[in-house]
C-alpha cells in the first residue's frame, strides 16, 4: 500500500470553533450536497469474508473496477477456522462460498488479500491498526459494524452496508450525512486493577444502548489520556454498543509513538509530514457538540454483564438488578441475585474488543501457575498472526496451555454463532462485545468482561473478582 503525503487542509468555511471530529471530515469533503449530505473521500476500504466477496463479485457483475486497488485491503477473518493446523478452509455453513468469493474477488480486483496463511492475517479491526492501515486523520470504512474501533489511534471509521461499500470500492467516496459529535469525558483516577473494558462496560450501563445514538462520539479526559493506543481501540470498539455512528481519540504522543512502529506508517520526510498533520488534529476548546456526557471512573471495579445487552452490567461484586423480565428468563437469573459465585461452564479470550497482546498478557499474568477448572471449556484466540507469533515469543501460549486453554490461530472464532463451533447452552464469560441471546450458540448466556476476569473466572469455575488471588 502506498504512502501519499498528507492532504493539505482546507481553508476553514466557518469561523465557528471545531471539534477534530468535524475537523477531520471537513478535509475528506468533495463536495457539499443538498438536503445536508455530502460527497466524503474514503482513504481505505477494508473487507471481510462475511459479505465482502459477494460485494466484490457485484462490481464484477456489473462490470466495474475497484477504484484504487491500492487502497483496499480483503482480510480472511469472519468463518475461517481457527484450531491448529487449519487448512484455511471453514466449518460455517455457507463459509466456504463466502471464502472462495474473497480469494475470486480479490485477484479480480488486484486487492491485497491476507488469508490464513499470510503473516499478516488477522481480525480485520485488530490488522488495521497494527499493520498501520489505518492511521490518524483518515477515513476508512468496512463491512462490518465495529469499524469505529481504529478511532483509537485518530481515524474516522464507519462500518458501512454492501451497497455502500460497493460505492466505496467502485468510486472512493461515499455519499454520508455530516457527523453529529458528541464528546464523552472520562474523568477520576482509573483504579489499577479496572481495565478500558472495564470503562467500556461501565459507560455502557451509565448512558445506555442508545446513550449516542446516530453521534460521533469524541473521548476526552485523564483516563483517556492515560490509556494505551490499545485500550483506547478497546473503548472505541465499544461505542458502537452506544449506538454510535463511530468514535474517535485525538491523536498524541501516545499515539504516534504507537503508530511509528506499525509496518505500512510513512517514512522519512513523509513521517514529518503527517506527524505534524496529526499533530495539529485537536478539538478546538470552544468546540461546539451536540451532546456531552462526563462519566467519573475512580470507584470503578471490574464489570460483568448480567443481562442480554452490554448495557446491562454491574461491579463483579454486584448483585443482579431488577431489570427486563425477558433478560432475566434467557440469562436464567434473578434480582438480587450475586454474579460472583456464579457457574459457568466456558470462557472465551477475544475478539476485536479484546485479542491483542496486552488482553493476553494481562490474562495469562492471571492464569500463570493455575488450572482452568475442571468442567470449564477455555479458549483463546489471538486477534492476528502478529499478536500470537508475539504471544508466543513471550511464552504466553506456555502460560495458556499449562492452564488448560486452548490455544487457537487468529480469527473471528466464537466471538458469534455463525453455525459452526459455539457454546451451545452454556453459561460462558466472554471477552467480546455483545451478549445477545444466541450470540454464541443457541441458548449460550455471554457474560461480557474483560480478559482478566475472564481468565480469573475460568479457573474459578465460576464468574470471579480479577482482584482476588
Amino acid at each position: 500500500m502506498k504512502t501519499r503525503r498528507p492532504r493539505t487542509t482546507r481553508p476553514p468555511r466557518t469561523t465557528r470553533r471545531q471539534s477534530v471530529v468535524e475537523k477531520i471530515w471537513a478535509r475528506h469533503v468533495v463536495a457539499e450536497l443538498a438536503g445536508g449530505t455530502a460527497l466524503v473521500h474514503i482513504d481505505r476500504v477494508l473487507v471481510h469474508d462475511r459479505g465482502g466477496g459477494l460485494t466484490l463479485r457485484k462490481l464484477t457483475d456489473a462490470g466495474r473496477p475497484v477504484a484504487r486497488p491500492a487502497a483496499v485491503v480483503a482480510t480472511a477473518d469472519h468463518v475461517v477456522d481457527t484450531r491448529p493446523g487449519r487448512t484455511g478452509a471453514s466449518e460455517v455453513p455457507g463459509g466456504e462460498v463466502l471464502l472462495a468469493e474473497l480469494r475470486a474477488g480479490a485477484r479480480r480486483h488486484g486487492l491485497r488479500l491476507l488469508d490464513v496463511d499470510d503473516p499478516g492475517q488477522g481480525i480485520v479491526h485488530v490488522i488495521s491498526p497494527e499493520q498501520g492501515i489505518a492511521l490518524p486523520g483518515l477515513t476508512l470504512v468496512c463491512n462490518d459494524s465495529h469499524t469505529g474501533t481504529v478511532g483509537g489511534i485518530g481515524a474516522l471509521a464507519w462500518g458501512v452496508g454492501t451497497t455502500e461499500l460497493e460505492q466505496a470500492l467502485a468510486t472512493g467516496c461515499l455519499l454520508m450525512a455530516p457527523p453529529r459529535p458528541m464528546r464523552v469525558e472520562l474523568t477520576g483516577i482509573r483504579p489499577a486493577a479496572v481495565t478500558a473494558k472495564d470503562v467500556a462496560l461501565h459507560l455502557a450501563g451509565v448512558l445506555g444502548e442508545d446513550g449516542a445514538a446516530g453521534c460521533t462520539v469524541e473521548f476526552t479526559g485523564p483516563v483517556v489520556t492515560g490509556m494505551s493506543v490499545e485500550e483506547r481501540l478497546t473503548l472505541c470498539n465499544l461505542a458502537t454498543e452506544l449506538s454510535a455512528r463511530t468514535a474517535v481519540v485525538a491523536p498524541d504522543d501516545t499515539t504516534i509513538e504507537y503508530v511509528a512502529r506499525t509496518p505500512l506508517a510513512p517514512r522519512g520526510e513523509l513521517w514529518d509530514a503527517a506527524v505534524a498533520e496529526w499533530t495539529a488534529l485537536r478539538s478546538d476548546p470552544d468546540a461546539e457538540y451536540e451532546r456531552t456526557a462526563t462519566v467519573d471512573c475512580g470507584a470503578l471495579q471490574p464489570q460483568v454483564t448480567w443481562g442480554t445487552s452490554p448495557a446491562q452490567v454491574i461491579g463483579v461484586g454486584g448483585r443482579v438488578p431488577a431489570g427486563p423480565e425477558r433478560a432475566l428468563t434467557y440469562m436464567d437469573l434473578r434480582p438480587g441475585q450475586p454474579l460472583l459465585g456464579l457457574p459457568i461452564s466456558g470462557a472465551f479470550i477475544g475478539s476485536c474488543t479484546n485479542a491483542r497482546i496486552s488482553d493476553l498478557r494481562a490474562a495469562a499474568a492471571v492464569l500463570r501457575g493455575r488450572t482452568v477448572a475442571p468442567d470449564v471449556r477455555a479458549i483463546c484466540v489471538p486477534g492476528s498472526g502478529a499478536v500470537r507469533r508475539q504471544a508466543e515469543a513471550e511464552g504466553l501460549d506456555v502460560v495458556f496451555r499449562a492452564a488448560g486453554f486452548s490455544w487457537r490461530e487468529a480469527g473471528c472464532s466464537m466471538c458469534f454463532h455463525a453455525g459452526g463451533e459455539s457454546f451451545a447452552g452454556q453459561r460462558v464469560v466472554t471477552s467480546t462485545n455483545r451478549n445477545f441471546e444466541h450470540r454464541q450458540g443457541a441458548s449460550a448466556r455471554s457474560h461480557l468482561a474483560s480478559p482478566a476476569t475472564v481468565a480469573a473466572s475460568a479457573v474459578a469455575g465460576a464468574i470471579a473478582d480479577p482482584r482476588v488471588p
